[in-house]
């Protein structure tokens, strides 16, 4: 019979090193598994590079771990990365292919990695960061129903007519990317972008793909197109500060089981009733987002905003067409 009870550490804060991520199970403290998988670490060189934590402080890849039992390690987290490892390896089009499901899953389990470590750490008085997650009681509701789809990576779960978040598939022009590893995530807009090689993926994590909708029209010109870097930087800065303004959370529901069920149906609801789906948009604000993500070509906020009405972009020309980029021009 397939075991379809979900795990539910929020309720009693269940986060150690001695419980299973995933399942709960009581395990040791040398039972762990990587946040960022072995064949990523080694095809990237990461292992002894320098990661900044969701709380600020500072390990490296191949130190971040988390808890997890033998069980859940070789059963859910090695076939999924060698999905996805497979995947990459076919460039854009292969991971086009991959059940975005399974691509929500290896970006959640990243994302959440992070997370726990957060909270274990949290659980340590000594080291107790100025903000703790475990004290923001509207943070942890998020991260509830977000674990709660998570839970997919182990307990058979079929999403009723959604999918929790929104994807974004990027190609990147080689001519003049001089990174083959990127990555970069948000805890409170929950959102995560990671590039490998000519590959960028964006995702917000928790909306229940009505982003993926805002953005469609800017997506869709981006769709058979090799963009320059700079471009992805500013698709990632609209992505994430349309995060910061989504202003509701999903809430998740199971439909009642029969004993014979072997996967549980998940039913959502967004109250978009008693309150706005998105706050409004700033243009200062965007503008310092896309300050933020234009760093590596010191491109100044005052200089984005030279326009008010049209800040600058990279991705769009004056009638909003796509603007093919080769080589990268600093505007003056």
């Amino acid at each position: 019979m397939t075991n379809l009870s979900l795990y539910e550490p929020f309720g009693k804060m269940q986060f150690t090193d001695t419980n299973c991520f995933l399942c709960g199970t009581a395990i040791t403290t040398e039972h762990r598994a990587p946040v960022f998988a072995e064949w990523l670490q080694r095809k990237y060189n990461l292992k002894d590079k320098e990661l900044l934590l969701l709380d600020k402080s500072v390990t490296s890849f191949g130190q971040l771990t988390i808890p997890c039992c033998d069980h859940c390690h070789t059963h859910y987290l090695l076939p999924l990365e060698e999905e996805v490892e497979s995947a990459f390896s076919q460039g854009i089009e292969g991971v086009r292919q991959l059940p975005q499901q399974r691509l929500f899953q290896w970006i959640g389990k990243m994302y959440y990695g992070t997370l726990v470590t957060e909270l274990i750490k949290e659980a340590n008085p000594l080291i107790m960061p100025e903000y703790a997650v475990s004290e923001d009681p509207k943070m942890l509701g998020k991260f509830r129903m977000f674990f709660m789809v998570l839970q997919s990576l182990r307990v058979p779960m079929v999403f009723s007519d959604f999918l929790p978040c929104s994807l974004f598939l990027l190609e990147v022009d080689p001519t003049e990317d001089n990174l083959p590893f990127e990555y970069q995530d948000e805890l409170t807009t929950m959102c995560f972008s990671i590039k490998l090689g000519p590959v960028a993926v964006v995702c917000t994590l928790l909306d229940n793909g009505i982003i993926g909708r805002a953005l469609g029209r800017l997506y869709g010109v981006t769709q058979g197109q090799q963009l320059h870097p700079v471009q992805v930087a500013e698709f990632k800065a609209r992505a994430f500060y349309a995060a910061y303004i989504f202003a509701v959370v999903p809430e998740y529901f199971v439909r009642p089981t029969k004993p014979d069920d072997t996967k549980l149906v998940l039913d959502t609801l967004i109250d978009d009733v008693t309150n706005e789906i998105f706050n409004p948009w700033e243009m200062t604000a965007y503008a310092h987002m896309l300050e933020e993500m234009l760093k590596p070509w010191s491109i100044r906020e005052d200089k984005i905003l030279q326009n008010p009405g049209q800040p600058l972009s990279f991705l769009l020309d004056a009638q909003n067409n796509f603007k093919p980029i080769q080589h990268f021009v600093k505007p003056v």
